[in-house]
């Protein structure tokens, strides 16, 4: 029973620590997320400067988690370079140490310090100061839960199940690091896993070599993550970015275990405070793996690009491709996932717009059968969205989030048009052997033609939010209407000419000259006016100039 006790006490204590980690985590991404996303952006110049970007983002996240994920979704989108990806993740994994290096020394009396700082800057009602209300509560916790694992560790440190526990673990550097993997992965943190590591080494329960192991075990679980969650699907691209990250981790596990015998008392000469040695080692074996292998990132990604290779077949359209599952803990990355994914489905809605066109050029059963898919991306997108924390949203990220949401529905709203009323009237048109004249035609492709190029302004406005483009693409709903109401009004007359012909002879009615002109639904089906109404909506950009555009 006194076992147990011991045992929940402990595990209380180590929970408390994971909440604190969670907490500074999430604060830290929801005031700097957008910041550190356009940082990073700009970043990947060459590969020293995308290592500097990579730690100094991820020194303010205190997550390599999400740097890896903003990360992958570059280098999946091909706005990045393999190999400045893997030097950013480089980056990433020597500023994850930094706050364990800081916590290593006495700070434990700055707790109530903070958590007052925190709760007063929580409560002051700014979206960015509410948020590193957050950091400060976050960092106040952690340092209560080390001290408190510190007193927990003095009263029981001589306990049986305490010591057999810890034994069990230290039995083998493998057992060791294989244990650390598994705390790493299931917490999304290295950070807490050191921090959890330092205080049992300090007391002596848990011996330096294998405090050693566990660290390593711990760099490995982390790179597992964003392989496993944040690179799925049919991105390779992104896969071999989280791959390269996991594999270099890899490599210098394989190299520093077996040398643990001789590191331990090492680093135990170098620094007698046994903490701080673990700190220590976290930080060097992530500088080394650093310095190893930015030479050798060219040959490293080339190795990645042959057992990785993009796959040929096309993606599916009914499957979402960029809404990564891990990303929703981290709302800025999340939404730029959907607005990926909406620019999809503009995609897949100019190809269905294309093949409208040809099943009018070219009556074709088949063509028309290929050009009914538009698949329902827009629910996946508010399924995903829906997910995120409201909490964790600033006022700009809720407004992008109506914008998408706006932008996408209307996407699905102009693709039902062409399913439900253009296609079904070209297949009537071609049932009855309609041929339509030069001049028809030519006006037809005008329409489709004018269609796309409106699609493809209103996905630029989407993503930049310029004002004058806006403006211009507003404008085009009026020519769209004209277009209409002259295609009505040549309609309607060729009617009467078809009706003033019927008292003729039969002989002087003629195929050709009984061809009609393109009807309402044709000119008029297009949602050019829904995707303009959806960007003024919306927020793409600083959202300054939306409420005066009409």
């Amino acid at each position: 029973m006194y076992g147990t006790l011991t045992l929940l006490d402990l595990a209380g204590a180590v929970a408390l620590l994971l909440w604190g980690v969670h907490m500074v985590q999430s604060g830290a991404q929801r005031a700097f997320g957008g910041e550190s996303r356009r940082i990073l952006s700009r970043g990947f110049g060459g590969r020293l400067q995308a290592f500097t970007t990579g730690l100094s983002v991820t020194a303010v996240l205190q997550s390599s988690t999400a740097t890896a994920l903003i990360i992958t979704s570059f280098t999946a989108g091909g706005f990045v370079a393999l190999v400045p990806a893997l030097a950013a993740m480089l980056g990433a994994n020597v500023g994850t140490t930094l706050i364990v290096k800081v916590l290593s020394f006495n700070v434990s009396a700055l707790s109530p310090l903070l958590l007052l700082v925190g709760v007063v800057a929580f409560r002051a009602g700014s979206t960015r100061t509410r948020d590193l209300g957050r950091v400060a509560i976050g960092l106040g916790l952690m340092l209560i839960a080390l001290a408190r694992l510190l007193e927990v560790v003095t009263h029981y440190e001589d306990v049986p199940n305490l010591r057999m526990f810890m034994a069990g673990i230290a039995m083998a550097p493998m057992i060791s690091a294989l244990v650390g993997v598994v705390m790493a992965w299931a917490a999304h943190s290295s950070v807490a896993v050191a921090l959890l590591v330092m205080p049992l080494t300090g007391k002596g329960i848990l011996p330096l070599n294998a405090a050693i192991a566990l660290i390593i075990g711990a760099n490995i679980g982390t790179a597992i993550n964003p392989l496993l969650e944040g690179s799925c699907g049919a991105n390779f691209a992104g896969r071999r970015a989280a791959a390269g990250n996991l594999a270099t981790r890899l490599v210098g596990a394989g190299v520093a275990l077996p040398l643990i015998p001789w590191i331990g008392p090492m680093l135990a000469h170098i620094e007698p405070d046994l903490p701080r040695a673990v700190a220590d080692f976290h930080a060097g074996f992530n500088i080394v793996i650093a310095l190893a292998f930015l030479p050798l990132l060219s040959p490293v990604a080339r190795l990645l690009e042959r057992l990785l290779p993009s796959p040929v077949l096309g993606a599916e359209p009914s499957q979402p491709l960029y809404l990564d599952e891990a990303a929703i803990e981290f709302p800025s990355i999340a939404l730029g996932h959907a607005a990926r994914e909406a620019l999809r489905m503009v995609d897949v809605l100019d190809s269905m717009i294309e093949g409208a066109a040809n099943a009018f050029r070219r009556p074709d059963r088949e063509g028309i059968a290929r050009s009914r898919r538009l698949d329902d991306l827009n629910g996946e997108i508010k399924h995903y969205v829906m997910r995120l924390d409201p909490e964790g949203l600033s006022d700009k990220e809720r407004r992008r989030l109506e914008g998408i949401l706006v932008f996408s529905l209307n996407l699905e709203s102009g693709g039902d048009v062409i399913e439900r009323n253009i296609l079904p009237f070209a297949a009537k048109q071609m049932r009855r052997g309609v041929e339509l004249s030069y001049e028809a035609e030519r006006e037809i492709e005008s329409i489709f033609q004018a269609a796309r190029s409106n699609l493809a302004a209103a996905a630029s406005i989407f993503m930049t939010g310029d004002p004058r483009a806006a403006r211009a693409l507003t404008e085009q709903k009026s020519e769209f209407r004209r277009r209409e109401a002259d295609a009505i009004r040549a309609h309607l007359a060729q009617l009467r000419k078809n009706n003033a012909r019927q008292a003729l002879p039969a002989r002087l009615v003629t195929r050709h000259q009984a061809v009609e002109r393109p009807s309402k639904q044709v000119c008029a089906g297009f949602p050019t006016g829904r995707i303009s109404d959806s960007v003024l909506r919306s927020d793409s950009g600083d959202g300054a100039w939306l409420g005066n555009l009409r």
